[in-house]
C-alpha cells in the first residue's frame, strides 16, 4: 500500500487529518519546467554565480565535462515550492505553510539547459507540533526528462500554520 499513489484532483482540499493517513504514500507529481539558459543565467544574475558551466555556452560546450551549460543545483532545489504548489493538494484551514528546511539534499545529475525536470513527492511524516501546526516531511525526487538518474533528491520539511487547531 505505501508504494500507490494518492488518487486526489487539483481541486481537493484535504483536513489536516487526511494528510495524516497519506504518510508513506506518492501525494504528488508535479508538471515538467524548462530550464532554459534565459532562467539559468537569471539565477545566476541574482546569485553571484557566473561560473562558465551555467552562463557561458560556447565556452561550457568547448571545456565543460557536460558538453553545454547546465542549471545551478541551486536552481532546481529552489523549484521545489513551485513544483509543490502545482503537485501537492490543498490543505483545509491553512493560513501559511513555510519552509522548514532539509534532512538531506543530494545533487545527483546535472541539469542541461533545455532540459525539463519535474518533481515526485512521497510524504514519510506530518506530525502535530503545536495546537495550530503541523510539520510535514517528505522524500523528493526531481526527475529529468528522458533520464535514468535524477537531478536532485531530498528530504524537504514545511510546515502548515493553521487558524484553528486542526
Amino acid at each position: 500500500m505505501a508504494d500507490e499513489a494518492m488518487p486526489v484532483n487539483e481541486n481537493t482540499a484535504l483536513s489536516a487529518d487526511q494528510w495524516k493517513a497519506l504518510v508513506g504514500f506518492e501525494v504528488g507529481i508535479s508538471s515538467w519546467i524548462k530550464i532554459d539558459q534565459s532562467l539559468i543565467s537569471d539565477f545566476a544574475e541574482v546569485t553571484g554565480d557566473q561560473q562558465f558551466i551555467h552562463v557561458d555556452p560556447a565556452r561550457a560546450k568547448a571545456e565543460s565535462p557536460y558538453g553545454g551549460t547546465v542549471a545551478h543545483g541551486f536552481l532546481t532545489l529552489g523549484l521545489l515550492p513551485a513544483m509543490a504548489r502545482d503537485a501537492l493538494p490543498a490543505m483545509q484551514g491553512v493560513r501559511a505553510r513555510i519552509n522548514y528546511g532539509f534532512d538531506r539534499v543530494r545533487f545527483l545529475a546535472p541539469v542541461p539547459a533545455g532540459a525539463r525536470v519535474r518533481a515526485r513527492f512521497r510524504l514519510l511524516q506530518a506530525e502535530e507540533r503545536r495546537p495550530q501546526e503541523l510539520t510535514f516531511k517528505y522524500d523528493v525526487t526531481v526527475e529529468i526528462e528522458g533520464s535514468n538518474t535524477p537531478a536532485l533528491v531530498a528530504q524537504w520539511l514545511s510546515r502548515a500554520l493553521f487558524a484553528e487547531a486542526p
